[in-house]
């Protein structure tokens, strides 16, 4: 059945969405696609309008004709003419200088007064604090007016608290929606499900029964072009300070009173107060960074990160990094986490592996000399799902009359198990998110500065060193020394083995 734009399923009130930054990599690639996909699932009010902002002069019809080609571009045999004509109807646009104040008057006859104001900022982080007096200046600002503050928000603690006070002198906590598009994807989501709503985990998730858990995000891309940008931030402040930190701290708070915002957001801020601090007298044996060299990834050779354009020959940067990351509190007591993530590896996946205890006695060494350790994996990306592995008896008879056993997968693929539903994009959940006007999937400030604390002790203490990441073969799983991290516990990485990614 057709849906006119005069209907709609959402149940929060219209809104204008500003889109600052409507012209840039993340808004054309993700942010309106992903608009245009609520569009077709009909989940935008029907009185939405999206205003994208930007400094280029152009006539409305050429915006939207540039939206289309992007939307085309990247959602290919999934566009639809029909959801595109009320789409169409929403798009407006307005040509904004963002560092000049008196331009933001202009935004004042392209946004309703009476209604709920959402503020995308995909832009450069340094320019939050001018778009903010811009809006000031231009007297838009109200208490129901929401922002959206894309990462990286500064590049340590000290420029993350500076931007953070920008945006503070005219929003306050509640009306702010840090952005990790990792809290929207489904597996993540899942995770609070996954633990607090089948006993089986929820009694058996701590050091008495979890040997270790393992992170793991890996890119087999390069820097694609982006290297001034990289080499500025690393792999580290890039990834792990954000992802993996908001992985980790969700796999291991504690039960929220509710599904509030605050609730769950306070947990996560009391794992990232409890990880043991790494500064230069444990990061030689806590932590690996890597910088890959040229290498082969799917059959293809790729240059090396110092060849490729404009690179700096001397730069010390990291594009992997290994920790292993210990919480200091009850629950985690001897439980480490490794956390692993890097540029030019062999796939491109995201996902945590809880490893379970070994049985104390082994009642099978025909089959086993030492029992195998169940795993529950969990898979962010790019194959979504959940896979446990456990020990069977293999079926038949023996003349011997023992029991033989192998290891077995039970696995639930959301694409195989919800193959009627689409999976909806990390933004196009965060988005609907700010809309309704729910902050739990968005990172708390607190939670941002506590996480550039741990970061910052361990940047410090490879800057002291001094010594150059280690090199490793792009194409390979990093260097040598992130194996022997785990090898000197007698533990060892979980390799995935999965369908290649385009």
């Amino acid at each position: 059945m057709s849906i006119e734009i005069g209907e709609t399923n959402s149940g929060y009130e219209p809104i204008d969405f500003v889109l600052f930054g409507t012209l840039g990599d993340l808004a054309r690639r993700k942010l309106l696609p992903s608009l245009y996909q609520l569009e077709k699932a009909n989940l935008l009010n029907a009185g939405t309008n999206i205003v994208g902002v930007a400094r280029q002069d152009m006539p409305q019809v050429d915006y939207a004709a540039e939206v289309k080609k992007n939307i085309i571009k990247f959602l290919g045999e999934t566009f639809c003419e029909e959801t595109w004509q009320r789409f169409e109807q929403r798009l407006d646009y307005v040509q904004i200088d963002m560092k000049q104040p008196e331009d933001y008057k202009q935004l004042c006859e392209h946004v309703d007064a009476s209604r709920t104001m959402v503020c995308y900022f995909a832009t450069p982080p340094s320019i939050y604090g001018d778009i903010c007096q811009g809006m000031n200046a231009a007297n838009v600002i109200d208490p129901s007016v929401r922002v959206v503050l894309e990462k990286p928000i500064g590049h340590d603690l000290v420029s993350s608290k500076l931007i953070n006070e920008q945006v503070a002198e005219f929003f306050n906590e509640k009306q702010i929606y840090r952005i990790d598009h990792y809290l929207g994807k489904e597996t993540v989501l899942n995770l609070i499900a996954l633990r607090f709503a089948n006993s089986i985990f929820a009694t058996n998730w701590d050091h008495n029964c979890i040997d270790h858990v393992q992170i793991s995000v890996a890119e087999s891309v390069g820097i694609e072009g982006r290297w001034g940008y990289f080499d500025d931030a690393g792999q580290m402040r890039d990834m792990v300070q954000n992802h993996l930190l908001q992985i980790l701290s969700l796999v291991a708070m504690e039960p929220p009173t509710t599904l509030d915002a605050d609730s769950i957001r306070d947990e996560k801020l009391k794992v990232l107060k409890a990880l043991r601090p790494i500064n230069s007298s444990n990061v030689g044996v806590k932590t690996v960074r890597g910088q890959y060299i040229t290498g082969f990834v799917r059959g293809e050779e790729v240059p090396g990160y110092l060849e490729e354009p404009d690179a700096n020959e001397k730069s010390k940067t990291e594009t992997f990094v290994a920790i292993k990351a210990e919480i200091d509190n009850w629950r985690w007591a001897g439980v480490p986490f490794y956390l692993r993530t890097g540029k030019r590896l062999p796939n491109k996946t995201s996902e945590v592996v809880i490893y379970f205890k070994r049985q104390p006695h082994n009642l099978f060494g025909d089959s086993f000399t030492t029992l195998p350790q169940n795993k529950l994996v969990i898979r962010l990306q790019p194959d979504e799902g959940v896979e446990i592995t456990v020990m069977n008896k293999i079926p038949g008879l023996t003349s011997t009359g023992s029991m033989d056993l192998q290891k077995s997968k039970l696995n639930l693929s959301f694409s195989e198990a919800f193959e009627a539903q689409r999976i909806p994009d990390a933004y196009e959940k965060l988005l609907l998110e700010v809309m309704i006007g729910n902050q739990a999937l968005f990172v708390r400030r607190d939670e941002i500065e506590q996480a550039w604390t741990w970061v910052d002790s361990i940047k410090a203490a490879w800057d002291s060193s001094n010594e150059p990441p280690e090199s490793y073969q792009a194409g390979t799983w990093g260097p040598v020394s992130a194996i022997a991290l785990l090898a000197r516990e007698d533990r060892s990485w979980y390799e995935t083995k999965i369908k290649r990614s385009k």
